[in-house]
């Protein structure tokens, strides 16, 4: 039989024990300290830049998936998927849906709407979260620009029956209208009849309202932002010009579908394009003349924020990425990097 451990070894093993205890409990799991949930969402996008004396705001509308070989058109699946690879890419690729707000001191002046609903849920329609999120109302927007008319630009006009920008003049290229709510069916083609139904579904409740103003070639629209023509993908699409204190950016909306394609080979188009010819020829145009200038662009759905520059590589571009800023204001500050 074992004799007894005398009482102070007993107290000093015990004590000993319970330091242990307190020393690994942090280290187990506990049900009060589960794991927090994933929440597997992005916050409402919206990033901001200064071009002169213009704030400009790019929203994001979300993205929407895109099976780039079936839609891209003077090309090949394969070459599509290899182009794609280049870039860590697969089908179907996420594409960004972006909008731009230009606060131009005078005036709020919003650049495409994104799609609204008529994606589906959880497709798009994450505008108007952005815009609140970056500190406005749509009661705000004074001028609403469209680069087309198509639904992934028009589509955040309506909110249900109600325009989703009561006080906002809609202005769009005379062709553009013409073409979208015109009574002929005139040059109009094998144009999915649904682009149709949804051009007036959104933009006739701005003209029953009287908030439709078309403009045409060279007309004014607000001071330090005008309009340049580039029909092909639709036959009014227009790309805007932003200019500041000798600072510019450029607007393209559609452009440009797929960068990690397009950059390398510009000459392909895309399904959607209502005269693919003039699309290409509208594309390398506007690619010579910004990669020469250096200008900034904008596009509606390179990945968020969709802001760059492009530059001359072989027969194609690459595409540069604008610095990103915070905004902060570094006068009398010891900003040397260690």
């Amino acid at each position: 039989m074992k004799r007894p451990l005398p009482r102070g070894a007993f107290v000093a093993v015990s004590r000993a024990l319970t330091l242990l205890v307190l020393a690994i409990a942090p280290l187990l799991p506990s049900a009060v300290h589960a794991a927090a949930p994933q929440v597997r969402t992005q916050a409402p996008g919206f990033h901001r830049m200064l071009l002169g004396d213009f704030e400009v705001t790019v929203l994001s509308d979300g993205t929407v998936p895109q099976t780039v070989r079936e839609v891209a058109t003077r090309t090949t699946p394969e070459r599509v998927k290899d182009l794609l690879a280049r870039d860590h890419l697969e089908d179907p690729v996420e594409l960004s849906i972006n909008a731009f707000l230009i606060n131009t001191g005078t005036s709020l002046v919003l650049v495409d709407t994104g799609v609204g609903g008529f994606f589906g849920p959880g497709v798009g329609g994450q505008l108007q979260q952005g815009l609140r999120a970056a500190g406005y109302q749509p009661e705000q927007i004074d001028v609403v620009l469209l680069t087309h008319i198509h639904s992934d630009h028009s589509g955040g006009l309506m909110s249900t029956t109600r325009r989703a920008f009561p006080n906002a003049i809609l202005q769009v290229h005379a062709r553009e209208v013409d073409f979208w709510l015109g009574r002929e069916d005139t040059a109009k083609g094998a144009v999915d009849p649904k682009y149709f139904e949804e051009a007036r579904a959104m933009v006739e409740p701005y003209r029953a309202a009287g908030k439709l103003k078309p403009f045409g070639n060279g007309d004014a629209i607000v001071p330090g932002i005008r309009a340049t023509p580039t029909p092909g993908h639709t036959p009014g699409h227009s790309a805007f010009v932003v200019e500041s204190r000798g600072q510019r950016l450029v607007l393209w909306g559609d452009l440009m579908h797929f960068g990690s394609v397009q950059l390398r080979e510009p000459a392909v188009t895309v399904a959607y394009d209502v005269d693919e010819r003039a699309a290409a020829f509208q594309r390398a145009r506007a690619f010579t003349e910004a990669a020469k200038r250096g200008d900034l662009v904008g596009l509606a759905h390179m990945p968020f924020p969709g802001l760059g520059r492009l530059g001359a590589e072989g027969k194609g571009y690459r595409w540069i990425p604008a610095n990103y800023s915070s905004g902060q204001r570094w006068q009398g500050a010891n900003v040397t990097a260690e």
